[in-house]
């Protein structure tokens, strides 16, 4: 029997006074959620927030974020 892990990614929002939000929405793919940040992107954003594709196992990442999940 072969184990299948399926992610769902969602979308995480930093901003520049610390702390972080995980929006309520997840993606069933990272091209979904890197798709929803070129769409913010597209929008005026103050300096020092952030915006990133976290994978729903990130907890197993030991803080690592996977390479091209995030956005500035």
């Amino acid at each position: 029997m072969q184990a299948t892990i399926t992610l769902l990614w969602y979308l995480v929002v930093a901003g520049p006074g610390g702390g972080m939000v995980v929006m309520p929405s997840a993606f069933d793919t990272r091209e979904q959620c890197a798709a929803a940040i070129e769409e913010w992107k597209k929008q005026p954003v103050e300096a020092g927030w952030t915006v990133q594709c976290m994978p729903s196992a990130a907890a197993f990442l030991d803080g690592e974020v996977p390479e091209g999940t995030q956005a500035e």
